[in-house]
């Protein structure tokens, strides 16, 4: 997004993104104290809609905000038409904060939470083919990695560090193994074995890495949902991120490492990256 989107949708209202303001006091701004969730629109229908928002109700219990999430699909209907974006290629961000009170670490007594939202036009290829290089750091963060949280700024500094980098991504290393990635999960290839971490409070379990264990499934593909070593990355035949707006993404370096020259991805990762824009073309599109 290289521009602020057309319309924000802020507690039952829509406005221009100048006009889009909150208190000080929200927690949100105070402490990071708010989750959020990100859907892709593609082709005039939201993918994985239903497994998105569920991810959405598990972070908002997780962290005792209680919001109704049931209301969303049409508040989202609603902003696509504010933003003229109902048929059109888009990311879809919302976010819900506890809400407003005086400062105090402990959560206040029956807040009113916040509730953002807001979508941005998106380019999206059928199947990414570029490749992508990673670097390694020690993942710092907290250990509730599993809700997708507003306060993300150990995230944001593993990615600021990448780019530093030139690279894509920072893959995360905890106790020498890697988790994932500073806004991707990561997968790795040996023998034609599907190796990544475990959906556990290490990682989140993203939408995308969900439908890529479902690929492996119908693909006869062998999944073994286990860390792989910093010091095996080397010893790895292929990698690749997942997410969003990455999709499926090869690696073609980690470090020092090079996996591939000439090649944009293995041959696991092409024929996963095949199978989802096969599922993602099979959506009907929304009628105009």
């Amino acid at each position: 997004m290289n521009k602020y989107p057309a319309r924000i949708y802020l507690n039952d209202q829509i406005v221009t993104y100048q006009n889009a303001k909150i208190s000080v006091f929200d927690r949100g701004f105070l402490f990071g104290d708010g989750v959020y969730e990100v859907m892709v629109q593609k082709n005039g229908k939201i993918f994985r809609q239903q497994d998105h928002l569920h991810r959405f109700d598990s972070s908002l219990e997780k962290v005792g905000i209680t919001f109704d999430t049931h209301s969303i699909s049409e508040r989202v209907s609603r902003l696509l038409e504010a933003s003229q974006l109902n048929h059109e290629d888009c990311l879809i961000y919302m976010q819900v904060t506890r809400g407003i009170a005086p400062r105090k670490h402990a959560f206040p007594k029956d807040p009113k939470p916040s509730f953002m939202m807001y979508a941005s036009p998106i380019s999206m290829p059928e199947i990414n083919l570029t490749p992508v290089v990673a670097v390694t750091m020690p993942d710092f963060r907290w250990s509730r990695c599993d809700i997708k949280m507003t306060s993300l700024l150990g995230n944001v500094m593993a990615s600021d560090y990448a780019s530093k980098q030139g690279a894509y991504e920072a893959l995360l290393v905890r106790e020498g193994k890697v988790t994932e990635a500073s806004h991707c999960n990561v997968f790795f290839v040996k023998n034609e074995i599907v190796y990544t971490h475990p959906a556990n409070e290490h990682i989140l379990a993203g939408i995308t890495r969900k439908i890529v264990l479902e690929l492996c499934e119908q693909l006869a593909l062998e999944v073994i949902e286990e860390a792989v070593s910093q010091k095996d990355i080397m010893h790895m035949d292929e990698a690749f991120l997942t997410g969003s707006s990455t999709q499926i993404a090869s690696i073609k370096q980690v470090d020092q490492y090079l996996y591939y020259e000439n090649d944009s991805a293995g041959p696991i990762t092409k024929k996963l990256q095949q199978a989802f824009a096969r599922l993602r073309a099979s959506q009907k599109p929304a009628t105009k």
